[in-house]
């Protein structure tokens, strides 16, 4: 029966399409075009501008009354390059992966393109990739033009937790990324996603200290329940690991510091890091879950 169905089918003139394979060619063509869109975007420049100067002005004003002193203008340099990436990073990631699928859908883009002979995890990919990249780049262009103030005026010291201080950077704007485009694979239009990922960011970065300091009041918190909160949110787990490369424990961070210095030792940089990385592959591979079965008409 299989024969005689396959000798109709010849017969007819038609053959039954063939399953699209996964190709890396694919996904790098998509992820050039969004790179070039992210760098052609007014609001992405602006967000890597401002954070750029605003990393130099930190490594300015933190570097002016240090004379040769220049490990203990590292030491504020750093701990300013924290607060100024939780709140710039998360915003600018969070912005750009919210308007990249729901910005195309609303306009048709993404329509046309997925008629072509791509998968939409290609898709998804590739877009993905090319926002990284741009992202990474920014701020990169950041810490690089601080790290180069801070050479010249002799802050040299600790390079290892600055380079930590910037490993962790990446990972939480990719992560953030990552909850932008479940946020874009869920909602139609730009304008809904842009408030929802505005309406995050305050959520994460109200929901930090301040929101752990309240809770700890109210509920009446012990230190690991303090610990293990602050691992629900990234912004939280990428200050406990910058902070632990820039120092040796986490003491000034208060009891949940303390404890996580007590409890996991040397593994507690290993632990946040793979909290980390949850952060950015959970959201991601939820949005690819969302993105295949949502009609993008």
């Amino acid at each position: 029966m299989t024969h005689i169905a396959a000798r109709m089918i010849r017969i007819a003139g038609w053959a039954a399409p063939r399953p699209l394979r996964f190709s890396v060619r694919t996904v790098e063509v998509f992820a050039r075009k969004e790179l070039r869109d992210a760098l052609r975007n007014k609001w992405f420049a602006l967000y890597a501008a401002a954070f750029t100067l605003l990393a130099l002005a930190l490594s300015f004003v933190s570097m002016g009354g240090t004379g040769v002193e220049g490990f203990a203008g590292f030491g504020r340099t750093a701990a300013s390059m924290v607060n100024l990436v939780i709140l710039i990073v998360p915003l600018m990631a969070l912005t750009a992966g919210a308007s990249s699928l729901a910005a195309e859908r609303e306009q048709g883009v993404l329509s046309y393109l997925l008629a072509q002979p791509v998968t939409r995890l290609e898709a998804l990919l590739g877009k993905y990739v090319g926002l990284a990249v741009a992202l990474i780049g920014a701020i990169a262009l950041g810490f690089g033009l601080n790290a180069a103030f801070l050479a010249i005026r002799g802050g040299t010291g600790q390079i290892g937790g600055f380079l930590t201080l910037i490993g962790a950077a990446f990972a939480l704007a990719l992560a953030m990324l990552s909850v932008g485009f479940l946020i874009s694979a869920c909602v139609r239009r730009q304008s809904v996603a842009m408030g929802a990922a505005l309406a995050l960011w305050l959520v994460f970065v109200f929901l930090g200290d301040l929101g752990l300091m309240g809770s700890a009041l109210v509920m009446g918190l012990q230190a690991p329940d303090l610990f293990h909160l602050s691992l629900l949110n990234p912004l939280q787990v990428f200050k406990l690991l910058a902070m632990g490369g820039l120092h040796a424990s986490l003491d000034m961070l208060g009891p949940a510091g303390v404890y996580a210095t007590q409890t996991y030792g040397g593994a507690l940089g290993w632990l946040l890091a793979g909290v980390l990385a949850v952060w950015i592959a959970a959201p991601l591979a939820l949005a690819q879950l969302i993105f295949a079965r949502r009609d993008v008409s």
